[in-house]
């Protein structure tokens, strides 16, 4: 990383000690979740997924000693300490309650989003509780490289107060084939990520008012394609999150331009940057500059580091449920801190069926 200031741009390993049974075999664990496990060296050994022939592939892939017939007979698995999921949230508390029961399983690494709607994962993480377990969920954009130093930032005070906060993200997803038997689109499955680093950057807001409209090329029914919603924090602040996925005609000779950009303004400065994962798989590091009166003189300065959100930032998300294991602290992205993040989306929801904003305070978080 090229700076003097001692951002930390990625977390250390602390502890990779816990053996991970991994339930899925699609592009999110077979090309993220692994190749960041293979990297920091966390011990897999076990898969499972709706096929065994494709848990069979991804396993001779990554080396993986073991391959289960079925989610449940991986996690019935007494060498498994930790149950990593990536599985489609209509599926997934079922197979979390089943995790709940087992003895063996220490902590559970749930995919975003943890259920459908609000009610389920508030359920989920009580009945977490009182099995005794470590539920945690996969909202990886909080270590991604340009999220983490601007949280470091912020916590420097370099910005004085926040004023005003944008994600603008104008890129296309890869919708999974399962998300055509869901009504809810956007919101449950990208804009997740933005309005969870808000969270994660400025507290828990207040309130939320969000507008969408279906996307004109998504062919499944749906009622959010593209979405804006808009923020108020306690201290003022006001954020903007927008899902473009739509982002231009996208035929062939047409050429759009994708991205995500984000910036946040201060009563003492500037930060803005970008998020590289609409690169993928070519790959590029996500960035960011800022400017401060007290901090930097005024000067623009931009840290640099060569690591990327995918597969990079899901090395943290594993790290933190490992050390919490260990040490018994609380992880980052513990499922009570999940639930005010599914409270927001059903807020979301909320809004855009009645028109209206709508306050956190209805969902008791």
């Amino acid at each position: 990383m090229d700076d003097a200031r001692g951002f930390v741009p990625d977390v250390a390993i602390r502890c990779r000690e816990f053996r991970i049974g991994c339930v899925g075999a699609g592009f999110i664990m077979a090309d993220i979740h692994l190749a960041a496990y293979a990297d920091a060296g966390f011990p897999v050994v076990a898969i499972a997924s709706r096929t065994e022939a494709k848990a069979a592939e991804v396993a001779r892939r990554w080396n993986i000693p073991r391959v289960h017939a079925t989610p449940e007979a991986l996690i019935e698995d007494s060498s498994v300490e930790i149950l990593d999921l990536a599985f489609p949230p209509d599926q997934q508390p079922a197979l979390i309650r089943h995790a709940l029961r087992q003895p063996h399983i220490k902590a559970i690494l749930a995919q975003k989003p943890l259920a459908m709607d609000f009610a389920e994962a508030k359920q989920l993480v009580a009945d977490a509780h009182a099995a005794g377990k470590v539920l945690s969920v996969n909202q990886n954009m909080r270590f991604d490289q340009s999220m983490r130093v601007l949280r470091q930032i912020l916590d420097q005070g370099a910005l004085g107060d926040a004023v005003l906060a944008t994600i603008e993200m104008r890129a296309i997803p890869h919708w999974q084939p399962f998300l055509r038997d869901y009504d809810r689109l956007t919101l449950l499955n990208m804009g997740i990520h933005h309005l969870d680093v808000l969270r994660f950057l400025f507290g828990d807001p207040t309130e939320i008012y969000t507008a969408a409209r279906r996307d004109p090329r998504t062919e499944f029914a749906h009622t959010d394609g593209i979405a804006v919603s808009t923020l108020k924090f306690p201290g003022g602040c006001l954020a903007v999150s927008m899902e473009d996925v739509w982002s231009g005609p996208r035929e062939d000779g047409f050429k759009s331009d994708t991205y995500i950009k984000w910036r946040v303004e201060g009563t003492q400065g500037v930060a803005q940057g970008t998020i590289g994962w609409p690169d993928y798989p070519a790959g590029s590091p996500s960035t960011l500059r800022y400017a401060s009166t007290t901090h930097t003189g005024g000067e623009w300065v931009q840290p640099t580091w060569q690591t990327m959100w995918f597969p990079h930032a899901f090395r943290g998300v594993m790290e933190q449920l490992q050390y919490a294991v260990k040490t018994g602290e609380r992880p980052l992205l513990h499922g009570d801190d999940n639930v005010k993040t599914m409270a927001l989306v059903e807020a979301a929801y909320r809004s855009l069926r009645e028109h209206r904003p709508v306050l956190l305070a209805e969902f008791g978080v």
